[in-house]
């Protein structure tokens, strides 16, 4: 019978099966279950969750396999958008033997990174082709981090089906999971050909305008092109950055409501300089890579809290707009974290209630304002794809300084930061800032950098669905999905929150 060890520590240089051979002499074989370091104590070590098995047992991994319906819906679920949410959705629904239809509006992955790397380098945006748009959604381009915060026994089921894709298996245990935006891209393709080949058929280069409502029942969809498709089950699953189809949905009194969210800039550092601050004398041990932070701090009178988002070690800074007239920051990082840059968003969050009352589009307006604002503090300098860009110290100090080396491959022009943003979120950022100054020495450096502006942390919209059918509260047939529809944030949640959706659909057929 298999034995489990929770807390096994390991130093930097000991061996793990010596420790296991001290624990359970005997062993026939182990399986990693959790792998973390501890980088709290002066010097590191790895801490471990191992399942040992006896010479004798058969370590079968666990391949989730599924009942399928033997009564499949007459009309096939629509999926508009093909990020994680929708792409999850459809592989849960085809392994439950329900074909389904994907619609998205952007290319495939290989015509689709054309389109990004001319964005970067000479700032030719393309509207439904970009960091947020065309196959495997933003998350194709977000450093390929699979962390999250949310509790889901579906999690191995999506850390696993990434896996057979061809991830590398250890995100299966490791507590700080990583793909890379390089080996992420290259488990969308056999991904989607599995959906082809197994019941999900697929059109890219195919905008849904807006969804068709028979009353408050789901009808289909029309395209751009005025071309219906009938379908009493409609999953949005279209990002963060699909305005234009809340828009309509509003218009079609779609139950829709205004949620916080939150903004600010992207600071950078040198990597080398993070290793030293997180890993101290053990910097640079070959066996720990890039460090990572988390911080956080919330003021007490207010609620309002500061944090860093999509930490991205060994990484890059990258333009992630959607609109010509704005400018956008994300991080991304390879599966070798090897960029000399680390990179991470620094944001305040914003309540939605308190700062717009009740009028549900408010925040995507104040995001496009800051957005805006940035592409003009870039033109007024003589640029045009750059990022506007400030030391930690001069926004600070409330003054414009050289620039330092940066990571991005659209470039920087000097600006004031501290003037863009308002006045409010400044004066946020600079506590916050020194605050997780006092928690990692020298996180405040003359050789950090801010990018503006990060915008895109999640939708400040939700389209509200009932907890239990995950239907639209107000429109029977539609299920909100995803980052987009308010019920995610990040590339595992959102495509836990499409398995949950095929879930909610496949119960249905029973």
């Amino acid at each position: 019978m298999s034995k489990l060890f929770d807390q096994i520590k390991v130093g930097l240089d000991e061996s793990l099966e010596e420790q296991l051979a001290w624990l359970d002499p005997g062993y026939g074989s182990y399986r990693i279950l959790k792998k973390s370091v501890d980088a709290r104590q002066q010097t590191p070590f790895w801490v471990y969750r191992i399942e040992t098995f006896s010479p004798n047992e058969n370590t079968v991994p666990e391949t989730f396999s599924l009942e399928v319906t033997p009564a499949p819906p007459k009309e096939r679920p629509l999926i508009i958008g093909a990020g994680p949410a929708g792409l999850f959705a459809a592989l849960r629904l085809i392994e439950r033997g329900i074909p389904c239809i994907l619609f998205e509006q952007g290319s495939m992955a290989t015509e689709r990174m054309k389109s990004i790397a001319g964005y970067w380098r000479y700032g030719k945006l393309n509207p439904v082709n970009n960091v947020c748009f065309g196959e495997g959604g933003a998350g194709l381009y977000s450093d390929g981090k699979l962390i999250t915060r949310i509790k889901s026994p579906f999690i191995p089921y999506v850390l696993n089906r990434l896996v057979k894709f061809g991830a590398p298996e250890e995100i299966q245990y490791l507590s700080n999971p990583h793909v890379g935006s390089d080996k992420i891209r290259k488990v969308i393709p056999p991904l989607r050909e599995f959906l082809k080949n197994n019941g999900c058929e697929i059109f890219f280069d195919t905008k849904v305008e807006k969804v068709l409502f028979n009353g408050p029942k789901v009808a289909g969809i029309i395209l751009s092109d005025g071309t219906k498709v009938n379908s009493n089950r409609v999953i949005l699953a279209t990002g963060h950055s699909s305005v234009d189809i809340l828009k309509h949905l509003l218009q079609d009194s779609v139950n829709i409501e205004g949620k916080s969210f939150a903004v600010g800039l992207r600071i950078e550092h040198p990597q080398k300089l993070i290793n030293q601050i997180q890993y101290k004398a053990y910097a640079d041990h070959p066996s720990l890579g890039a460090a990572n932070y988390r911080l956080a701090t919330t003021d007490k009178k207010t609620g309002i809290g500061v944090y860093s988002f999509c930490m991205c070690p060994g990484g890059y800074v990258v333009s992630s707009g959607t609109e010509s007239d704005g400018i956008v920051s994300n991080g991304m990082s390879n599966y070798k974290r090897n960029s000399p840059f680390a990179n991470a968003a620094i944001v305040v969050s914003i309540n939605h209630e308190e700062s717009f009352g009740k009028d549900v589009f408010a925040g995507l307006t104040f995001r496009k304002e800051l957005e805006q604002k940035a592409k003009s503090a870039v033109l007024a300098k003589g640029g045009d794809k750059q990022f506007p860009t400030q030391s930690v110290l001069g926004f600070l100090q409330n003054k414009e300084v050289p620039l330092l080396p940066s990571s991005t491959p659209s470039g920087c022009v000097p600006a004031r930061l501290d003037s863009l943003l308002p006045e409010t979120i400044v004066k946020k950022l600079g506590a916050a800032l020194e605050k997780f100054d006092r928690s990692m020495p020298g996180f405040i450096s003359p050789h950090a950098q801010l990018l503006g502006v990060e915008t895109r942390t999640s939708c400040p919209v939700r389209v509200v669905r009932d907890s239990e059918t995950l239907q639209s509260i107000s429109h029977s047939g539609l299920y909100p999905a995803g980052e987009g529809a308010g019920y995610a944030g990040g590339i595992t949640s959102a495509a836990v929150d499409g398995v949950r959706i095929a879930e909610a659909i496949f119960a249905e057929c029973q």
